[in-house]
């Protein structure tokens, strides 16, 4: 029994390190690399829609109406197949960094909760690539999916406290996205060494601005979500495109939604910098 446990383990600890060798491999860090790029590309679509809101045209500001207007322009599928890659590529590299990464980080907690929030940063990848697929081969990203969600959760028993909750929870993840902006947090997981001083003094300037201004959207669909719960209606809570024309329709809403969408604006410019800063 001690023979067989011994190669189980042996076993075991093989394919440890050839998964985290495979997630350190240059094709996906490349392959990341791309994708955060990518990222980028959507927020200065989404900033641009969202600016058509505030001025008073149409448009589905957020990731679907992004890649949907993408997939019209010359090209623009060809272009999404790219992105499709890069995405897929963050997907596997996000996952190997919730398995094997943060190295750097000597404190036990910070590293677990840094896993943790690279798996979730698999998910949205992993959506994002979704919809940049179904925008390359039917031409329409879909939409509406935030408010079917919604009902159908709220159709539980105990809905509303689940969507309740998760409301107050999104209402969190932005304050946390701006107090991550405001103190420069996101560095931390960048290697700045050698970089000039000028381009290190943008990439924290777009970084700050853009982590804040997303942090307003995020914590204004949260508060959308928790409205949904409270009234039962859950086309309160139809994504970021909601929380996008609900500040737009408040007092003074036009310029505040043209300050978040620079700010968005600013997050895709960061992307750029942070594709070729990452530690990845």
């Amino acid at each position: 029994m001690g023979e067989v446990a011994g190669s189980v383990g042996t076993a075991a600890r093989g394919a440890h390190r050839h998964a985290a060798k495979a997630a350190r491999s240059e094709p996906v860090r490349k392959g990341a690399r791309v994708g955060i790029a990518a990222n980028g590309v959507l927020h200065l679509l989404i900033a641009w829609l969202a600016l058509q809101v505030a001025l008073g045209g149409g448009g589905q500001a957020d990731q679907s109406g992004a890649i949907t207007t993408l997939a019209q322009q010359p090209f623009g599928r060809v272009l999404l197949w790219v992105l499709f890659v890069g995405f897929v590529a963050v997907v596997l590299w996000r996952l190997s960094t919730a398995l094997f990464g943060f190295g750097y980080v000597e404190d036990k907690k910070k590293k677990l909760v840094k896993r943790l929030v690279s798996a979730g940063q698999a998910v949205v990848y992993a959506a994002l690539a979704v919809l940049t697929v179904r925008a390359a081969t039917q031409g329409n990203a879909g939409g509406g999916g935030g408010s079917k969600a919604t009902a159908g959760v709220l159709g539980l028993p105990g809905g509303q406290v689940i969507v309740g909750i998760v409301g107050v929870g999104v209402v969190i993840g932005g304050a946390v996205m701006i107090w991550h902006g405001a103190k420069k947090k996101f560095t931390e997981d960048q290697d700045l060494a050698g970089v000039h001083p000028q381009a290190r003094k943008v990439d924290e300037r777009t970084g700050q601005v853009g982590f804040i201004a997303k942090g307003i959207a995020i914590g204004v669909l949260g508060g959308l979500i928790v409205s949904a719960a409270i009234t039962f209606d859950p086309a309160k809570a139809n994504g970021l495109d909601s929380a996008l024309k609900t500040l737009a329709g408040q007092p003074f809403g036009v310029v505040l939604l043209g300050l978040v969408a620079i700010g968005i604006a600013a997050y895709g410019v960061f992307c750029f910098f942070d594709a070729k800063y990452h530690r990845v």
